[in-house]
């Protein structure tokens, strides 16, 4: 929408016209009689006809004179009137209105001209009667809740210059009739269901200066006989369904000012009459398929003050021409095919605000001429494969509020970002040196990422006085310890991952504080501590990972009502930790034991959170069978167990067959006894199970056959005894999943139960000469194992909201179990695609 003050004072010229209009104008001699009654009548039908905004409109006392009767209603509120009684507008703009159109009195308004009705709460179809309006020359229904098709009888207001119907919940498709409202000059049907072409009738509206269709589910193409709309201002038609190829005639009255086309599936190039259309003021094309030499596709456009080509096949260079767009505020050229430098000429679009140039080819060196962009508040180049170092003063002395330069070549110091800056990543960068004390007066943090750089030395202190949101410093060399004081006022803290540095010391207890906290990751450092049991008050934690550390002691647990109880990956491995089991904290992870809340509230599938720039999506390491698997997306139905590489004892707690929606326990490498619990049979979402290394007797559960989800399973090395179960899901694992038990027998194994025959070999069976030998490497079958149980989680969530058959997804792993017997790739980060 325009802002300009040229626009801002037409606007105050027409809402003082429309005030002279109501107000000036005398009222008449005599009112009609027949249309206060029909009025009256849509009134007492509404569902709330006694709202004040209505009071006025009253029959006239039966003892009043003609006079008096006849010029009441002409002073209703919202009516007005001619000069010989009749009702020619009726402005009932957020009046709470609530109701339909139903027995609204259009046969009674033959002289009706202007009709305003938005922002209410009228429902219902928008009768086909509408047609016998025939002087109407504006008429707004938006921000209503009208539902059905648009009645072709609408096509019958010949008079009609503007039409708005937008933000309802219209479907159907757009009438041919709609080409007979020869003097429509602005038609505005946005925000609804709209289904089918744009009919070509609309190409005789020759006098349409504004077309606005977005947010429908148009389809088709756009290719209109765009040659008779020369008078053509406004085309906004993004977030369609819209394919093929732009028109050549697209500015063919050279007075386009506003197109939009963005969130389509447009194709091919942007035709010359749009590259030399210099009328041009806002251009969105982002989110098609165009194509085309990105220094070619525009011209100079004096005009120009934004432009997003997004998400696009464009490719070559950005020419230096650009540099002409004086007025430019926002240019985005994101998700393209973009290579090469930026032009020193870049820095001449002097008014420039937002520049994203992120996920491109671009090389090279960031030019000195960017520095010359005093307005610039958004700067992303993130994913590209930019290089050089920064100035060490960085960015703190501009206005940027968001800066995102991860994933490139950048080395050196770490530059610093400006007082104003909400949002910092410089992640996977060669970033070196130590985080500069002068960052204390970037106050404005909320997101700060520095992971997967060489960024040595301590944290500084005065981190613990922002409000931040997220902060990840994974994958760098800092070391020391973590101060006591760290995030004392971090209220709004969601996510903290610490994770691949060299920390030592305790955990601070000042995380108590943060509530809104979700993620908590502190894995491979040097941590010193015994358990943080105070991090079981966090409401909101969902993942928590402490391994690879020096943690110590039992996990004693008081006994309160509530104990993690959002809790969903709880990975404590490759600590020090004895005693028992954790009975106590198994017993009250309400987050394994039910599914609710396991999407966000629009069906989100992935833990993220809405950050300036777009989602910041948590990403974690697990481990499956000693191969680390990436989770890039943590998927909320996922849920895990790791206690493995400690040195736990006792039993097995039965409890832990309530955590019906886990799927991975791995409990391997400690000094656990007795049986197996039946119990784990209720576990009906397990998807891995790692119990190997351990000293656990008895037989192997037949209820483990159940699990039908169950993909990878180990108890190798434990002291297991009598014949293997072969039922059901059991009937599909190898023999590497039971051997070191030396009390087992029976198929998978070679040696045989008393009393049985020698079993048929099968043809997947290795023998245990393979088995120890290089022929078939044990380790692959397990990395095969760990790569499918975290793709089988996507397909587990998938089949759980379908009610597949147990049956058929038996079939499915051990075939998928089977075929990736014959990879031999020795680990693979996961990676989940989702939505956005």
């Amino acid at each position: 929408m325009d802002t300009s003050p040229e626009f801002k004072r037409f606007m105050s010229l027409m809402a003082a016209l429309a005030h002279f209009t109501t107000f000036a104008i005398p009222l008449p001699a005599h009112a009609s009689p027949a249309e206060a009654q029909a009025l009256l009548k849509w009134k007492s039908s509404l569902s709330n006809h006694s709202v004040s905004s209505l009071s006025s409109w009253t029959p006239s006392p039966c003892n009043s004179t003609s006079s008096n009767s006849n010029m009441s209603l002409c002073a209703w509120y919202g009516i007005s009137c001619d000069q010989a009684g009749n009702v020619i507008k009726i402005d009932l703009t957020s009046t709470n209105v609530e109701g339909t159109l139903g027995e609204f009195p259009f046969s009674s308004l033959s002289h009706l001209m202007y009709m305003d009705l938005k922002f209410n709460n009228l429902s219902s179809h928008i009768p086909p009667q509408i047609g016998l309006l025939s002087n109407l020359a504006y008429l707004d229904l938006s921000t209503n809740w009208f539902s059905g098709k648009i009645p072709s009888e609408i096509g019958n207001l010949s008079k009609l210059a503007k039409l708005y119907v937008y933000d309802n919940s219209l479907s159907g498709s757009i009438p041919q009739e709609m080409g007979n409202m020869k003097n429509l000059k602005v038609l505005q049907l946005l925000w609804n269901n709209l289904t089918g072409p744009i009919p070509s009738t609309l190409g005789n509206l020759t006098k349409l200066t504004d077309l606005s269709l977005f947010h429908n589910k148009l389809t088709g193409s756009i290719l209109l006989p765009l040659g008779n709309l020369t008078k053509l201002t406004v085309l906004r038609l993004h977030h369609n369904q819209f394919t093929g190829s732009l028109p050549e005639n697209l500015c063919q009255g050279g007075l386009l000012q506003n197109l939009t086309l963005g969130g389509n599936n447009l194709t091919g190039s942007i035709p010359r009459s749009l590259r030399n259309c210099t009328s041009l003021v806002i251009v969105t094309l982002n989110q098609n398929q165009f194509t085309g030499n990105i220094s070619e596709t525009f011209g100079v456009h004096p005009n120009l003050y934004y432009l997003n080509m997004s998400s696009n096949k464009f490719y070559g260079e950005i020419s230096t021409n650009w540099g002409s767009c004086t007025r430019l505020q926002y240019l985005g050229i994101a998700g393209n095919k973009i290579t090469g430098y930026l032009p020193p000429e870049i820095g001449n679009m002097s008014q420039l605000q937002e520049l994203d140039l992120s996920s491109n080819g671009l090389v090279g060196k960031i030019p000195k001429g960017l520095g010359k962009l005093t307005f610039l508040h958004v700067l992303l180049l993130n994913d590209n494969q930019l290089s050089g170092r920064w100035p060490i003063e960085g960015f703190s002395n501009t206005s940027l509020e968001q800066i995102n330069l991860s994933n490139n070549k950048f080395d050196g110091p770490l530059p610093l970002p400006s007082p104003f800056t909400n949002f910092y990543s410089i992640a996977d960068n060669k970033i070196a040196g130590k985080i500069p004390l002068s960052i204390c007066n970037a106050t404005s943090l909320s997101v700060l990422i520095m992971s997967n750089n060489s960024i040595a030395g301590s944290l500084p202190e005065c981190l613990s006085h922002f409000n931040l949101s997220i902060l990840n410093l994974k994958m760098n060399s800092l070391s020391g310890t973590i101060p006591q004081t760290f995030l004392l006022r971090s209220k709004f803290l969601r996510s903290l991952d610490l994770s691949q540095n060299q920390f030592e010391g305790t955990l601070p207890q000042t995380l108590a504080n943060c509530k809104n906290l979700e993620v908590l990751d502190f894995s491979n450092n040097k941590i010193e501590d015994r358990f943080p049991t105070w991090l079981g008050t966090l409401p909101k934690l969902k993942v928590l990972i402490l391994r690879s550390n020096n943690f110590k002691g039992s996990l004693d647990f008081p006994k309160v009502a509530h104990l993690f109880p959002m809790l969903r990956i709880f990975d404590l491995s490759n600590n020090g930790f004895t005693g028992p089991l954790p009975t106590n904290l198994i017993a009250k992870l309400q987050g394994m034991m039910n599914g609710q809340n396991r999407q966000g509230p629009k069906g989100e599938l992935y833990m993220r959170q809405e950050v300036a720039t777009g989602f910041y999506v948590d990403s974690v390491n697990v481990t499956m069978k000693g191969n680390k698997v990436r989770l890039l997306k943590i998927l909320k139905i996922c849920t895990f167990i790791d206690l493995s590489l400690n040195s736990f004892h006792g039993n097995i707690p039965s409890i832990i067959g309530n955590l019906q929606y886990l799927k991975g326990l791995n409990l391997s490498h400690n000094h656990l006894t007795g049986s197996i619990p039946s119990t784990l049979g209720n576990l009906t979402h397990l998807e891995c199970l790692d119990l190997s290394s351990n000293k656990l007797s008895g037989r192997v559960p037949r209820e483990l056959g159940d699990l039908s989800f169950l993909g990878c399973l180990n108890l190798s090395k434990n002291q297991l005894i009598g014949r293997i179960p072969q039922d059901k899901q059991l009937s599909t694992f190898m023999s590497n999943s039971f051997w070191g038990n030396v009390g087992l027998c029976g198929t998978p194994l070679q040696n045989t139960c008393p009393n049985d025959a020698p079993p048929p070999r099968l043809f997947f069976q290795e023998d245990r000469t393979r088995e120890h030998g290089s022929g078939f490497d044990r380790k692959a079958v397990w990395i095969g194992y760990a790569s499918g149980i975290v793709i089988g989680i996507s397909i587990a969530h998938i089949l759980w909201e379908t009610r597949r058959p147990k049956w058929l997804v038996g079939k499915v792993r051990s075939t998928e179990r089977r075929a990736k017997l014959m990879k031999k790739t020795k680990q693979k980060a996961i990676k989940f695609h989702g939505d956005q």
